[in-house]
């Protein structure tokens, strides 16, 4: 515990027994060539397909997830900063 670092909760990572992820995407592509040659009807629109596509589309939305916000012990030295260098402009001394 400090001022200049934020301690960050542990990561969970859940390992599935049973889930195969190459066969699911191979099950994936599958039924996209079987609906393609006409094969099998096309599916039904389902909100839960969209989720978290558009995030995962813009670059600048990723970069702000994977950068992270400004710790507040960085703000709290940029404020004072900034107030000292105020003083010193307004006043003439710096303390």
């Amino acid at each position: 515990m400090g001022l200049f670092r934020v301690n960050r909760p542990r990561g969970f990572q859940h390992n599935y027994i049973y889930y195969d992820p190459r066969k699911e995407k191979i099950a994936k592509i599958e039924e996209n060539a079987k609906r393609e040659l006409g094969l099998i009807p096309e599916k039904e629109f389902n909100p839960e397909d969209i989720r978290g596509k558009f995030v995962g589309a813009t670059t600048h939305l990723k970069r702000r997830k994977a950068k992270g916000h400004i710790s507040s012990g960085i703000l709290i030295i940029i404020i004072i900063a900034l107030i000292l260098v105020a003083k010193f402009i307004y006043t003439g001394q710096l303390f």
